[in-house]
């Protein structure tokens, strides 16, 4: 594994034992067009419980540019995809999902825009094939508050499919939280960041991975990472809040000044119940933002890899791998497979 591919894709994979081989397929060709054998596909088996693994070490036997990743369990699309990031070599890496939503193909037409100089070029969906109502409204709703909320300029209607150069990558691994928004940190680092517009396919295969619980937790880690506007509107509820106590208030002494004072349960039930809303609220907020300090403040190690395959060679790697520097992650995969190149019985490919 001495010599550096040009490019790298990274694809994260929980149960997709239906569409991976297609997916390998169709990754392999496009690579090879651009970039001809000097590629890594790597795929990460975020700790599927179908036959995702056992078709990722089938691939990594078949074709010498597979590189399979599995986890020790399951850590989430953004912290799979990071795994794969941290593993990557290449000067271009293509970060994808393996559920065909988004063509590799296209990756033919991202390289020459980055040949002109692009850091970051990034697919944007002008449509989206096999999407619930449901769905498309939920992410449209989401990207137009994140867009108003965020302290950076997060395009809207992407998701994490992009090519990026090396430095950029570098970037990224070295921004240390666990609670990641990838394509809001890229969108952080700046340089010149290119719009693919395309439209989205269906799934080829299985259903979706990301259910509203975990499209929930997702946006609340978009926002908690990118934006304090959530306190600022705690911090301005909490000023009316005051003002409004402080008028209810002259307004009684008003009115017992006046010989007039009416006793009566509901409207003390109605304040009371409007002031804990608010306060709940408030501590809510706040307490989103405490929770994912005090998740930062562990160190935890922020993915742990159970084994790495290549061709017929299986390795473990450094129990701190993820927090490792570039060049010591690059040292550790050298040393994992010091052959260099699989065996030559194995280069040969059945996957074409």
């Amino acid at each position: 594994m001495t010599q550096t591919p040009f490019l790298s894709i990274v694809a994260p994979c929980h149960n997709e034992e239906e569409g991976l081989r297609e997916f390998c397929r169709r990754a392999v060709a496009a690579a090879r067009s651009v970039a001809g054998d000097a590629f890594e596909l790597i795929l990460v088996d975020d700790g599927s419980s179908d036959g995702t693994w056992e078709i990722i070490s089938d691939l990594a036997a078949d074709v010498p540019e597979v590189l399979g990743i599995r986890l020790l369990r399951n850590h989430g699309h953004q912290l799979a995809s990071t795994a794969g990031l941290a593993a990557s070599r290449g000067e271009r890496v293509l970060l994808i999902d393996a559920d065909l939503q988004d063509p590799p193909e296209l990756l033919l037409m991202m390289m020459p825009i980055m040949e002109r100089g692009a850091d970051v070029v990034y697919g944007q969906r002008t449509r989206r094939e096999g999407e619930t109502w449901f769905k498309l409204a939920s992410a449209s709703l989401f990207y137009r508050a994140l867009s108003r909320l965020a302290s950076v300029t997060i395009p809207r209607d992407t998701g994490d499919f992009r090519l990026m150069r090396r430095r950029v990558v570098d970037i990224l691994l070295a921004m240390p939280e666990r609670d990641r928004f990838i394509r809001g940190m890229v969108s952080w680092i700046g340089g010149r960041q290119v719009a693919l517009p395309y439209e989205r396919d269906a799934r080829f295969a299985g259903t979706t991975k990301y259910p509203l619980r975990k499209m929930i937790n997702f946006a609340l880690d978009a926002i908690t990472s990118f934006s304090t506007t959530p306190l600022r509107i705690a911090t301005w509820l909490g000023v009316v809040s005051a003002g409004v106590a402080i008028a209810l208030l002259v307004y009684t002494f008003v009115r017992w000044l006046e010989g007039e004072t009416v006793t009566g349960w509901s409207s003390i039930m109605v304040a009371v119940s409007v002031f804990s809303a608010i306060q709940l609220i408030c501590i809510g907020i706040i307490g989103e933002y405490l929770g994912r300090l005090v998740q930062e403040s562990k160190k935890r190690p922020m993915f742990m890899i159970e084994t790495i395959r290549r061709g017929s060679e299986q390795a473990e790697l450094p129990a701190v791998f993820s927090e490792m520097s570039a060049s010591d992650r690059r040292a550790a995969l050298d040393a994992v497979f010091a052959s260099g190149e699989p065996p030559r019985s194995q280069k040969t490919s059945r996957i074409g």
